[in-house]
């Protein structure tokens, strides 16, 4: 099992979990909107059996990333842990100052469309370059890894999930700006991802 690491993948991974804390800190974190994928789930499970979400989340991340190793193997994780910590790291930073636009919190269209591009662009440079920064990125990558499918589209079903459910006690205006958010944001992961391998491709040739 090789432990190398690549200086070009490690940057692409530390400059989206960089994009990626900053959209969440000064635009998803005032947007009052849920989420999809693990986070929702966390807060499902929260809302209805009381489940902590320090716990569920820690399960469900786990499971996610295991099932990445076994997979797609040691680089995943690798990769996957220099986008992570990146991420906390960035998110620590950032904190450290005042949100930026704190008007966002008045303006939950625009706060769901502009974290999106923030979300998109950044997990997808980590994706691109075989790194997840959380649960959710690891289970599309390995949806995707095994059916061939077009990374956008597992993003897009596992959200779709969990937004539905939390309609069982989450107001439809609150869903609706969380699913303009997932939608977006899974189709620009996708995006950014093609650009990576058309690159490569064209290297390649």
């Amino acid at each position: 099992m090789s432990l190398s690491l690549s200086l070009r993948p490690v940057l692409l991974n530390l400059t989206g979990s960089a994009i990626l804390s900053f959209g969440l800190y000064n635009i998803h974190s005032l947007s009052g909107v849920t989420e999809g994928g693990i986070l929702g789930a966390t807060l499902l499970l929260h809302h209805w059996f009381h489940i902590s979400p320090a716990w569920s989340g820690l399960v469900m991340n786990a499971v996610c990333y295991l099932i990445g190793w076994t997979l797609m193997g040691a680089g995943f994780v690798i990769y996957s842990l220099v986008a992570g910590c990146g991420f906390s790291l960035f998110y620590a930073l950032f904190e450290l100052f005042p949100p930026l636009w704190p008007q966002l919190a008045h303006m939950p269209l625009v706060a769901s469309i502009l974290g999106a591009l923030f979300v998109g662009v950044g997990v997808g440079l980590c994706v691109r370059t075989g790194g997840a920064p959380g649960g959710d990125d690891a289970l599309a990558m390995s949806i995707s890894h095994v059916t061939g499918w077009n990374i956008r589209w597992p993003y897009l079903l596992s959200d779709l999930i969990v937004l539905l459910l939390s309609l069982s006690y989450i107001p439809l205006e609150r869903i609706g700006y969380s699913l303009l958010t997932v939608v977006l944001s899974g189709q620009i992961i996708g995006f950014v991802q093609e650009i990576g391998v058309k690159a490569e491709a064209e290297q390649a040739d």
